[in-house]
């Protein structure tokens, strides 16, 4: 797959996944027991921020695989959507697993240090359709 096409396939994927990306920076409301209809939104943001918090050092997700595929979207350094740490063997694994983000994004905080604000799940249509016969599903989030 070249550069040009796994680039549209990966921007289109994201697409369906930007719903979770602010999981991290945003807080959950809902106190426990005290649901608005989203217990299953609450428990993947629980899991969310206990798989990532490690990753709060960008030294800590480099050290387990992710690497800067590129930069903010309307600039190199800043900008709408973050710095995207992509773990590339994740991605084309053909699973989605909620304890195994594909990517995890930053935003620049100046003098060269960043922040984690959040976390992305992404799979490759072709990888998924070989081994299911369903559209993904995070737990209970479907994928479109």
């Amino acid at each position: 797959m070249n550069v040009r096409a796994f680039a549209t396939r990966f921007t289109f994927s994201i697409v369906g996944t930007l719903a979770l990306s602010g999981v991290i920076a945003s807080p959950v409301l809902a106190q426990e027991g005290h649901d608005h209809g989203g217990t299953v939104q609450n428990a993947l943001v629980k899991v969310v921020r206990e798989v990532t918090g490690k990753y709060k050092d960008v030294a800590a997700a480099e050290a387990a695989g992710y690497a800067l595929a590129f930069g903010c979207v309307t600039g190199p350094d800043t900008g709408a959507m973050g710095l995207h740490y992509v773990n590339m063997p994740l991605v084309m694994d053909g699973e989605i697993d909620a304890r195994r983000p594909e990517i995890v994004l930053y935003e620049p905080a100046g003098n060269g240090k960043v922040n984690l604000v959040g976390a992305d799940y992404l799979v490759l249509a072709d990888a998924w359709d070989k081994t299911h016969q369903t559209s993904p599903e995070l737990m209970g989030q479907k994928f479109q």
